[in-house]
């Protein structure tokens, strides 16, 4: 693991919860001790903020709102859909909800949305094999397939498996394709990063996500100050977004 992976997997709440335990207790033993209370407090104050529903609306829907959700037919027309891989088996309707299969809206969904209304001829599906096996370019290709879009329109870019990545491998497929304007598909919350990057490569990007995720539910029993432990879970998105624009500003990559 290098140390961008580990740093990224550190600021998951439950991660650095623990690991700021083990360093209060550490400091506990060596009598820093209102240094170790300290500590102890951060990593309890840490794992409340990300547990309330509240906070992540708040850091999550400020980023879904960045780039706000348009239906395909009042976006403009383009050269061709750039869809970005990244979780592509999930797509809950929620956040706060639990995940139904049969209820879901994925990237590729979005895209093929986005063709059949006849936004773009062409769909260029960026993404890599994160686990060794099938790239997730594939995997959309597939998707979009099952839901009618010829094999002909789609081109594969499978080796990028960054958002950095994404913009530098898809701007050279742009290129050899002779496509200028894009829109550009991705999750809400991934979008300002995204959109951020392809600008940054010199790419004529139009925002076209998904649907947003962190919304309120409709459920009378919803509670934004209740703590919950899937929204714990989940809120690793959220930092990650807000951690990956750091340090890509800090690169100039945004």
């Amino acid at each position: 693991m290098n140390v961008t992976n580990f740093l990224a997997n550190l600021i998951i709440p439950l991660n650095l919860c623990i690991t700021l335990f083990i360093v209060a207790a550490m400091l506990f033993m060596l009598r820093w001790r209102r240094l170790a209370w300290s500590v102890a407090l951060f990593s309890l104050i840490w794992g409340l903020f990300w547990s309330l529903p509240a906070s992540s609306l708040w850091a999550g829907g400020r980023l879904e709102q960045f780039h706000p959700y348009t239906p395909p037919d009042l976006l403009p027309d383009a050269d061709a859909i750039v869809v970005l891989g990244g979780h592509t088996a999930g797509g809950r309707l929620n956040w706060f909800e639990p995940y139904d299969r049969d209820k879901v809206t994925t990237r590729s969904d979005t895209a093929a949305q986005l063709f059949k209304a006849g936004r773009a001829p062409v769909v260029v599906l960026s993404g890599a094999a994160l686990d060794g096996g099938v790239s997730e370019a594939q995997a959309m290709a597939n998707a979009l397939k099952r839901q009618g879009v010829p094999e002909s329109s789609l081109i594969l870019e499978p080796e990028s498996l960054t958002t950095r990545e994404n913009g530098l491998l898809t701007a050279k497929v742009l290129q050899e394709h002779n496509l200028k304007q894009i829109l550009l598909v991705t999750s809400a919350l991934h979008m300002p990063r995204a959109m951020a990057v392809f600008e940054n490569l010199g790419i004529a990007a139009i925002p076209a996500p998904s649907p947003p995720q962190i919304t309120v539910p409709d459920d009378q029993n919803f509670d934004f100050w209740l703590p919950d432990a899937r929204t714990f879970e989940a809120a690793r998105s959220i930092i990650k977004e807000y951690a990956g624009l750091l340090v890509y500003w800090l690169r100039g990559w945004v």
